[in-house]
């Protein structure tokens, strides 16, 4: 066997054939591929972008929710402090009204005893005073029956008399 050493046409016609092989890879197959690979750097760079503006957009809406919050609990704390300042304010007045309502009772039925007990005083009053006209009645028929009775106790009458 002998050897064959590459001579000058084989480098050449390798050459020409590596030449035509680049020109027709890049015409037909590099276009396309750095094509795919421009598209697909493109939608990973919208990709980014628009994962960039969904992650702004979910900050503010964030804030947002917070700012939301904060005044929900800013009203929530008002209504609840005028719904004690109501309860304490009607408690108060109820207190008002009720001890007033106390006050006129007292007062009606101190006037309804202090009335009773007038009524009451008169009419013992009244009874004593038959029971005084009665006895006496008695006393004087008793002591009228005798003259010399009669004379003692006009004599005793007017001794007690001082003038």
């Amino acid at each position: 066997m002998e050897l064959v050493t590459p001579g000058i046409g084989l480098i050449f016609w390798t050459s020409v054939v590596f030449i035509v092989l680049i020109i027709l890879l890049k015409k037909f197959a590099w276009s396309p591929i750095l094509k795919a690979v421009d598209d697909r750097n493109k939608s990973i760079n919208e990709a980014l972008s628009s994962a960039e503006k969904a992650k702004a957009e979910m900050e503010q809406l964030s804030a947002n929710n917070e700012k939301i919050l904060q005044e929900a609990r800013i009203e929530r704390d008002s209504i609840i402090k005028e719904a004690r300042a109501i309860k304490e304010n009607t408690i108060s007045e109820a207190k008002i009204k009720a001890s007033s309502e106390a006050e006129k009772i007292i007062l009606s039925a101190k006037e309804q005893i202090s009335n009773e007990k007038m009524k009451a005083m008169i009419e013992l009053k009244n009874e004593i005073a038959d029971i005084s006209i009665q006895m006496a009645e008695k006393i004087i028929k008793s002591e009228l029956k005798d003259v010399k009775s009669q004379k003692n106790l006009i004599e005793e009458t007017l001794k007690n008399q001082t003038y």
